[in-house]
């Protein structure tokens, strides 16, 4: 506790010569409105969420929707505004140490996802361990899988996570990535995807488009 302390001090102390007094007293009272937001849910999800301090910043929720559910989150886990996190059936979702997660990120969980320690994702990330099973050829109309991301990952603006991904550690996932399947440690990912256009029959003519 003394650590902590300590270490709350130094850094408010660190803050204040970089952004000066008034902007960290408004930054820092921005983080403490998010600890007690992230406390509310704490206590009304008691049964399935397990935490020490987390800020869940304004408009940001979590969701759980079965008893099975469970949220596991680390120490000084940071979720920016508009964020939305939901679990249901017997989903597990783990967030590791001092994890970002930035504006309009959606998480949905309905089986397992883990996010290792020092992980930071920017805006717009949608992350998912499941499909719609669209063929109906099961009763259950989900089609479920894993998602592990690995320690010190970077994920960058409008990435989509899919189904039975892994992501290892050290990684960078490039913005506006779509990614499945197995991104080794210690690489980056860059999903390039091209633009094509192609003429179309209209009633009179055919239009011709050029690149």
């Amino acid at each position: 506790m003394a650590y902590l302390s300590k270490k709350i001090v130094m850094t408010l102390i660190s803050e204040s010569k970089k952004r000066g007094v008034f902007i960290t007293i408004l930054m820092n009272l921005s983080h403490v409105v998010g600890i007690l937001r992230g406390l509310f849910y704490k206590i009304l999800y008691f049964r399935n969420i397990k935490s020490s301090i987390f800020s869940l910043q304004a408009k940001s929720k979590i969701e759980v929707f079965n008893n099975k559910s469970k949220v596991n989150i680390g120490k000084f886990v940071f979720i920016r505004k508009n964020a939305s996190i939901r679990l249901d059936f017997d989903g597990v979702l783990n967030i590791g140490n001092n994890v970002f997660i930035n504006d309009n990120c959606n998480i949905n969980c309905v089986n397992r996802i883990t996010i290792g320690k020092n992980t930071k994702i920017a805006p717009n990330v949608c992350i998912n361990d499941h499909d719609h099973n669209y063929k109906k050829n099961t009763p259950d109309h989900l089609v479920r899988g894993e998602v592990t991301i690995g320690e010190n990952v970077w994920i960058g603006s409008n990435v989509v996570i899919l189904r039975n991904t892994h992501i290892g550690d050290n990684v960078v996932i490039a913005a506006g990535s779509v990614v499945k399947g197995i991104v080794p440690p210690n690489t980056i990912y860059i999903n390039k995807r091209e633009t094509e256009l192609k003429p179309y029959k209209s009633k009179d003519k055919v239009v011709q488009f050029s690149v």
